[in-house]
């Protein structure tokens, strides 16, 4: 298991305890069946960016707090130098690297995604909206039932409550995405 991944495990654990919350509430807040829930928790399967996003809302805490065990800030301004950002390996071949998770409060999720090529996408859905725009390779982007291929410069923006997904057509592919809920 990646050591990362384990880690974001044991904070979602430890403040639920704290918190004195139990699975099934927690469950039950984020959408989940309570076993997918405790998988998460466990560290057995990777919780979803979404899913991260949304637990951090049920424990009233920054999802910084859950990616890196500690607290954002900053609150006129963050600064963030080139590869300095908060690196997050979910899977083989896709990392991103959060680039405002030392601001207070923030409306928006600013990161780089690093994909391999890949043959399919992994489908999410979230609230808010979100932008990506291609630095680098090309990649293929699926909205619901479309399928748009970007290259180097393109970008969209999109509902991300459709079914979505982005995978690298070139060996690598680097893009922005900004996330808003």
């Amino acid at each position: 298991m990646n050591e990362y991944i384990k880690q974001i495990s044991d904070r979602i654990r430890e403040l639920r305890e704290i918190l004195d919350l139990t699975p099934e509430s927690v469950a039950n807040e984020i959408g989940v069946d309570v076993g997918e829930y405790l998988s998460f928790e466990e560290g057995e399967k990777e919780i979803p960016i979404s899913l991260l996003y949304k637990t951090a809302d049920v424990f009233r805490v920054d999802p910084t707090v859950l990616m890196t065990g500690d607290v954002p800030r900053m609150e006129d301004y963050t600064v963030v130098r080139g590869g300095n950002g908060v690196n997050i390996v979910r899977y083989p071949g896709y990392s991103f690297s959060a680039l405002a998770f030392n601001y207070k409060k923030r409306i928006m999720d600013p990161m780089i995604v690093t994909l391999a090529r890949s043959e399919t996408a992994e489908l999410v859905k979230h609230d808010g909206q979100e932008f990506n725009y291609v630095i680098e390779g090309a990649i293929k982007v699926v909205v619901g039932s479309r399928e748009f291929t970007l290259e180097k410069g393109d970008s969209i923006y999109f509902n991300p409550q459709k079914p979505h997904g982005q995978r690298a057509v070139t060996e690598t592919a680097k893009f922005l995405t900004v996330i808003a809920e």
